[in-house]
């Protein structure tokens, strides 16, 4: 017996859509007076609402535009729109535990898509 549960679905979400989604339980739990906000949900509401740049709209159009460039998986398209690297050094740490490296036009390439949405 473990006392682990079972994943049943996963999937990648932009900061900006995660934003709706927490607004959305934020509404919620407001209506019930009884009910309080645990610390955790607190705090991931205060991170969105002061990282979100991107309206959700925008930020998939990002990713989407990121996964046609032909060194951006999924996870690391919504990496990138999430943090909205601004220069080599930062697009290098996104790709810091990968097993290959990006030549400075592939960096360049990515940048320049980040740079249309931010």
């Amino acid at each position: 017996m473990t006392i682990f549960k079972e994943i049943v679905d996963e999937e990648f979400l932009t900061v900006s859509e995660t934003k709706g989604l927490l607004a959305d339980i934020e509404a919620d739990r407001a209506l019930d007076e009884e009910r309080e906000l645990p610390y955790e949900l607190a705090r991931a509401i205060d991170h969105v609402n002061q990282f979100t740049v991107l309206e959700p709209d925008d930020a998939q159009d990002l990713v989407t535009d990121l996964q046609e460039i032909e060194k951006v998986d999924e996870p690391t398209a919504y990496k990138i729109a999430n943090l909205l690297p601004r220069n080599r050094s930062e697009l290098r740490s996104v790709y810091a535990q990968q097993r290959y490296s990006l030549s400075g036009e592939e960096l360049d390439d990515i940048l320049n898509v980040v740079a249309k949405y931010a």
